[in-house]
């Protein structure tokens, strides 16, 4: 709605129109000082500001995310452990709800506590 002057025209606004989005915020980040002028640098060849030049590197590119997957014997090491560990705190449980292990019981403890010392050595020899 455009108001009347004194003079009875009506009142035209000018200036810079105002944007729909305002930019507020700002989204920080680190780099060298010769990193920075490299950024400097590009977004002057490309004829923009810093701002419009890494707003559209990261709104317009798309960068390749790389799947990490773990190495087969590591995951066999994560199932038996899953399992030892598993077969252990059932033993556990038992044991603390006051039920004595019968022979059974006590040999499987034993034969997780060996399964575990195996695995250590296993995973030492992995890494070396």
């Amino acid at each position: 709605m455009e108001k009347e002057t004194q003079t009875g025209k009506p009142e035209v606004k000018t200036g810079r129109p105002a944007k729909q989005h305002k930019r507020r915020q700002i989204a920080a980040a680190m780099c060298t000082p010769l990193e920075k002028k490299l950024i400097e640098v590009n977004a002057k060849r490309a004829g923009m500001t810093v701002s419009e030049f890494l707003r559209e590197l990261g709104l317009k590119t798309r960068i390749q995310v790389k799947v990490r997957t773990l190495p087969k014997e590591v995951l066999q090491f994560t199932g038996r452990l899953n399992n030892v560990a598993s077969n252990m705190n059932q033993l556990a449980r038992k044991r603390n709800s006051g039920d004595e292990l019968n022979a059974l019981e006590r040999a499987l403890l034993n034969q997780g506590v060996r399964e575990i010392h195996g695995l250590v050595l296993d995973i030492k020899a992995y890494v070396k």
